[in-house]
């Protein structure tokens, strides 16, 4: 029997929501080049491994995706509405 992979992160489906709600929408790829830039190297299937919780995010990728998605830490992180 297959053992389900479980959710690793609490910030996945906030990544996810702030990139859509965007104007316009920061694709994953744009997102990864866009870490890049600020020396978080963070490939497109690593941001949707992020979006689905099956990948660890550490925190200074949680402080460089807020910074990129221009919204809080906290806020990523289910700390405030």
């Amino acid at each position: 029997m297959a053992v389900p992979k479980r959710n690793v992160n609490i910030v996945g489906k906030k990544v996810r929501e702030a990139r859509l709600a965007r104007t316009p929408a920061v694709s994953q790829d744009d997102l990864s080049g866009k870490l890049a830039v600020r020396g978080v190297p963070i490939d497109r299937a690593g941001i949707a491994k992020i979006e689905t919780g099956r990948r660890y995010v550490s925190d200074f990728e949680v402080k460089a995706l807020a910074q990129v998605l221009k919204v809080k830490a906290t806020w990523l992180l289910g700390m405030e509405t």
